[in-house]
């Protein structure tokens, strides 16, 4: 990888949320292109997913593939591969299902989460968590799985039994969207979020400076920052939003869009 490629990339994310994952990643992509061979990432964010697909765009000898273990997965583990390398190599992901007695206790994505990284486990060794009111599948790499198995005994006040799972049996993610058509006076940032979750562009400043959007997975910093046909926003506690298509400005001189809220 050139030197000036390489500072190209890691200038356009530095400051941002996604620095570290970018240096990481290029230095991954650099193994590659010395042993001609691949390197296996571990689990990434969608923005890690951005950044590397943003790498590969950038060096045509670079080829990458995302699994995550089940169709829909958000968190996926990625295989950098020279083109040039001929062999198929394996994500080697697993998955553990947790079980307890869902008739004195309910538990969520967050009480899960908490318990398996209490165990000491960095978090990009974790990836989708599939709760329900009484169990959950763990998404993980195949060398975690086992001490999983063995040393997660409890979540929250519930005590727990692990077993290795099959990925084959988990269903698709189920997407819910509704299409919400509306005009805003710019593109801004601040305007699009207040039109796709419905309140008021004060509201959505307030919450842009409470660090509470995002703009394709990294903090909205400015409420004047633009947006353009195809990013995705994304606000805790109320989903994410995609600019689904930028249709023009209208007689009143206003920008018509197509957003889409998921739910």
């Amino acid at each position: 990888m050139a030197a000036a490629a390489r500072e190209k990339i890691l200038r356009y994310y530095r400051g941002s949320e996604g620095e570290e994952t970018a240096v990481k990643l290029v230095d991954l992509a650099e193994q590659v292109e010395r042993s001609q061979k691949f390197r296996l990432t571990n689990f990434l964010t969608p923005l890690g997913q951005d950044i590397l697909e943003t790498i590969a765009a950038n060096f045509p000898w670079l080829a990458i593939d995302f699994n995550g273990g089940y169709l829909g997965a958000e968190s996926q583990r990625a295989i950098i591969r020279h083109r040039d390398f001929g062999g198929h190599p394996d994500f080697e992901l697993s998955v553990v299902e947790a079980v307890w007695n869902g008739s004195f206790v309910r538990l969520s994505h967050r009480d899960v989460l908490g318990a398996v990284m209490g165990l000491g486990v960095e978090r990009d060794r974790i990836g989708d968590i599939i709760a329900t009111g009484e169990s959950a599948k763990i998404i993980t790499d195949l060398t975690m799985a086992d001490y999983f198995c063995a040393n997660l005994r409890q979540i929250g006040s519930a005590a727990v039994t692990c077993q290795i799972g099959d990925l084959r049996e988990i269903a698709p993610r189920e997407v819910r969207s509704k299409e919400i058509n509306a005009t805003v006076a710019s593109l801004r940032v601040d305007a699009i979020a207040a039109a796709g979750f419905g309140f008021s562009r004060s509201r959505a400043a307030a919450d842009i400076a409470a660090a509470k959007l995002k703009l394709n997975w990294q903090e909205v910093k400015n409420a004047a920052q633009s947006v353009k046909e195809g990013d995705m926003l994304s606000m805790r506690g109320r989903g994410r939003l995609e600019v689904a298509e930028v249709r023009g400005t209208t007689k009143k001189g206003r920008i018509g869009v197509l957003l889409k809220r998921y739910i």
